[in-house]
């Protein structure tokens, strides 16, 4: 049977799901600069503080979340001014290039892929390099599903040197707890398509009061990234540039659904998902990519080390319509990768559990039917009281 795009379940780590109450927002109709798109922008901002963890503005513009992190990158550099990368998967190599692209002078701090950033190695590399004048990291390592230690290291790159801490939370905001002031992060961005459960398309970000300081002396040019505009004019409840008028509109519902919920009870699902989804590949003797202390609540990679991934994510997308994720950069071929964020319940991790299950014996694995889908319900039965 063709599959129709109806019918397909996407469990990428983004873009995700939509909410059917997202989805009809954005059908509503175009508005104009004027009352009805400054309510809609203003809105916004008060919604988004608590899920940044952070009394300062968040800057909404048009783009990704790829336009978030450059906006960082320019807002606090000079060309020719050293960096520091913690690269601890493809999306920290991916920061790193974004830097040379903005002739930076980038040094990269290497983890083995799986591994978290280590904050006493970062101290080491800050003491002996001390004309640094940014480090980025990686929230959550959407290739490997490891979540770095930010807490840790913003605390110790301001300790050991003068440089602004920047961190890429694409795959982590919305999903995860992130204490932007608490934990003295400078910069946090995030995109719209992954735990926000928006569509693509819009990207956030907000300074602290020290990048708000540099953004104001650095003195490369810049005009749709200047995060000085985008905050000028929020205080008008405008932005600098005709925004995606459609998006802020799901935006606003995705936000409203979040609050409901509640924030922290939107952070504990995504725990509570991963557990069962841990739990399963455990069951299946399947190594997980990250360790139980640094897996994400957003992201599970699994390794495929005795079984073609590629004929298992092909099974289970033509059998049950369901997208899982392949590896990326040299994972490719060698591991899987589900994103169980956003618009995603437990409901939805058993379905997937059972169709990976199911898969997986069709491929030739040796595990017994329902062990994984057992294990799940474990973790749920004892995280949920009945």
């Amino acid at each position: 049977m063709k599959m129709s795009l109806d019918h397909l379940v996407l469990r990428f780590p983004g873009p995700t799901p939509l909410p059917p109450s997202v989805e009809r927002a954005m059908t509503l109709p175009m508005v104009a600069r004027g009352p009805e798109m400054t309510e809609a922008i203003v809105s916004l901002s008060p919604k988004l503080k608590p899920i940044f963890g952070t009394k300062q503005e968040v800057a909404v513009m048009s783009g990704s979340g790829t336009a978030s992190m450059e906006t960082a990158i320019v807002n606090v550099t000079n060309s020719g001014d050293e960096v520091l990368v913690l690269v601890t998967g493809r999306f920290g190599e991916l920061y790193a290039s974004m830097c040379e692209a903005h002739l930076l002078h980038v040094h990269v701090l290497e983890t083995e892929w799986g591994e978290a950033a280590d904050p006493e190695a970062v101290k080491d590399y800050l003491k002996s390099h001390p004309n640094i004048k940014a480090v980025f990291a990686t929230f959550c390592e959407t290739s490997t599903g490891v979540i770095n230690p930010m807490k840790d290291l913003a605390a110790v790159v301001h300790e050991y040197s003068d440089a602004v801490f920047i961190a890429d939370g694409v795959s982590s905001v919305g999903g995860i707890a992130g204490n932007m002031d608490e934990w003295d992060i400078d910069i946090l961005g995030t995109g719209s398509q992954k735990a926000m459960m928006t569509p693509p398309g819009l990207g956030f970000v907000a300074f602290s009061e020290r990048a708000q300081e540099v953004a104001k002396q650095v003195t490369r040019g810049r005009f749709f990234f200047d995060y000085n505009k985008y905050i000028e004019q929020l205080a008008e409840g405008q932005s600098p540039f005709t925004p995606a008028v459609p998006l802020l509109n799901s935006l606003n519902a995705s936000l409203d659904l979040m609050h409901e919920e509640g924030i922290e009870n939107v952070f504990a699902r995504h725990r509570l998902l991963s557990d069962m989804t841990r739990a399963a590949f455990k069951q299946w003797n399947i190594p997980l990519t990250a360790s139980d202390e640094t897996a994400s609540p957003t992201i599970t990679g699994a390794k495929a080390d005795d079984f073609d991934v590629e004929e298992l994510l092909a099974v289970v997308k033509k059998d049950f319509h369901i997208a899982i994720a392949g590896g990326l950069g040299k994972m490719a071929g060698k591991m899987l990768r589900i994103g169980h964020m956003g618009y995603c319940s437990p409901a939805d991790a058993l379905q997937y559990i059972s169709a990976l299950e199911i898969g997986l014996v069709r491929i030739g694995k040796k595990i017994n039917l329902g062990e994984g889908i057992q294990a799940a319900q474990e973790v749920f039965l004892s995280t949920k009281k009945v």
